[in-house]
């Protein structure tokens, strides 16, 4: 043992020998730094050698010395006052713990104080208000919740309205080409608004191509007219959801669910999909001024959804769980986005509103609307039952019998590869897939091939040359008009030259 302690104190002593050498170390530098009559001491010796620029550069040095001691004491100041202010910080956070703490304590026991008075209310009522706290809970998600009112006040009044409905066949037989006289003919007599025989082709193809429209134009041309009127001619008036500046997110189209009051705040754009969730007729949603906000903010999930292949994964998640008195078709909390609903944005572009991005123009479809229609003397045609499958069904015949023909398509792939190379724009399949299902419809609708391809790559296609610095392509305009002409036939594309002119004159 003594060897042990004899072993343990040398073993030791080496350890805390170098902290003391350590710490005398320190203080014999620090009064070497400090120590003026060295310095002064150190000059003596050499002061008589010293020539005059010797002299200069002696003061120099002292001035030197004089500065790093100077930064060594601040160092050491701010050193220190970092670390002060570091605990100074660690105990501030500490008392706010502890006074977080108190704070939910007396939370807790307000919370308690307040399930009792009303615990004594419910029970004047003869209710036994302890009663649901020996229930068993469900492993069903679905049987688990509130018993009371159903926090979907709205959706459970529709399930009520349509517990015993049962699909309509209207028995339709029109034409493409019908529907789009019917309509203008209707949009007359009945409510004195009038549209050129293209304009309603265009939109018609339009909900064929795509499940979102943009209407744009100058104001009071009737945009948000025509989606009312088509609401109209269908008898669904169309859902109209007028866009604020405030719109930034997807709760302003379906709504939230409110933690506080345990209800899910239903707007009407939720209520019109769940509604056509029911039925077989076709129903709209109107989104007015839809750029007064950036659309990426409060549509960019169904943006995402609506180019889903698959129309089974067409689905929002509304609530992050279910309780047992939600909708019928709300299930697991979330909902499926129905088809037989379209969505018409329209556009004002001007100084208050957001430019429309690519990624939406990519999606939609943009129908111009710039000019009042002519009066005419219509037919009297009522508003009429319309099935969504039979118009579907048109819209995919349409698409068979008449689909772009080849050399057409060739053309096109000229006109792509020509504006590459002098334009350096390109467009995706997204854009060819749906050339390919608007093309067909306006053909089978009564109008001629290359007016609606014309009229697609001016708006959808051409549309991007607004991105470029025009100063720089201006010389190039000239040599794709003649280009258009010699490829697709002198004026066919009224449309894109009319267009690429005009951006060629605002230079």
């Amino acid at each position: 043992m003594d060897t042990f302690l004899k072993f343990l104190f040398e073993f030791l002593s080496q350890f805390f020998s170098g902290l003391i050498e350590i710490g005398l170390g320190i203080v014999n530098g620090v009064a070497k730094i400090f120590n003026v009559k060295e310095y002064i001491a150190i000059i003596n010796d050499y002061k008589s050698d010293f020539t005059v620029v010797e002299w200069i550069f002696v003061v120099l040095a002292i001035i030197v010395v004089l500065a790093l001691i100077f930064a060594l004491g601040l160092l050491v100041y701010f050193a220190a006052r970092r670390l002060l202010r570091f605990r100074k910080t660690l105990v501030d956070q500490e008392s706010l713990l502890e006074e977080v703490g108190e704070l939910n304590n007396k939370v807790a026991t307000l919370v308690k104080e307040r399930e009792e008075i009303l615990a004594m209310k419910v029970s004047h009522l003869g209710i036994k208000p302890n009663e649901s706290d020996t229930e068993e809970v469900s492993e069903n998600p679905e049987d688990n919740g509130p018993t009371e009112a159903p926090r979907f006040s709205k959706l459970f009044d529709i399930d009520q309205e349509y517990a015993n409905y049962k699909i309509q066949n209207y028995g339709n037989s029109f034409t493409l080409e019908e529907l789009c006289s019917n309509f203008r003919n209707f949009a007359a007599s009945q409510l004195k608004l009038y549209y050129k025989p293209q304009m309603i082709r265009l939109f018609i193809s339009a909900l064929a191509s795509t499940k979102l429209v943009i209407l744009q134009g100058i104001s009071g041309t009737g945009k948000t007219s025509l989606a009312y009127a088509w609401g109209k001619f269908l008898k669904h008036d169309s859902c109209i959801a007028s866009v604020q500046p405030s719109w930034r997110d997807r709760t302003e189209l379906f709504g939230y669910f409110n933690e506080f009051t345990k209800k899910f705040n239903e707007t009407e754009v939720l209520k019109e999909l769940y509604v056509a969730g029911y039925t077989d007729d076709v129903y709209t949603v109107i989104l007015d001024e839809m750029n007064i906000s950036r659309v990426e903010y409060y549509f960019a999930e169904m943006l995402s959804i609506l180019e889903m292949p698959n129309h089974d994964e067409w689905i929002v998640e509304l609530v992050a769980s279910s309780w047992k008195n939600d909708p019928k078709h709300v299930v697991g909390g979330k909902l499926k986005i129905p088809e037989n609903v379209w969505y018409i944005g329209t556009i004002n572009n001007d100084d208050s509103t957001f430019m429309v991005t690519d990624k939406v123009y990519d999606r939609a479809m943009p129908i111009d609307i710039n000019e009042k229609g002519e009066v005419f003397t219509p037919e009297e045609i009522p508003a009429q039952d319309i099935n969504f499958s039979y118009l579907n069904s048109l819209f995919k015949d349409a698409i068979e019998k008449n689909p772009v023909s080849e050399d057409t398509l060739n053309k096109i792939e000229e006109m792509d590869n020509y504006v590459i190379q002098h334009f350096r724009i390109a467009f995706g399949n997204r854009i060819v897939s749906h050339l390919k299902k608007f093309v067909p419809v306006y053909v089978a609708c009564g109008g001629d091939e290359i007016e609606g391809v014309d009229y697609f790559i001016a708006k959808k296609i051409l549309r991007k040359f607004e991105q470029l610095n025009i100063s720089y392509i201006r010389d190039e305009i000239d040599g794709f008009v003649e280009f258009l002409d010699n490829t697709f036939g002198t004026g066919k594309m009224k449309e894109c030259e009319e267009y690429v002119l005009r951006l060629k004159k605002l230079t």
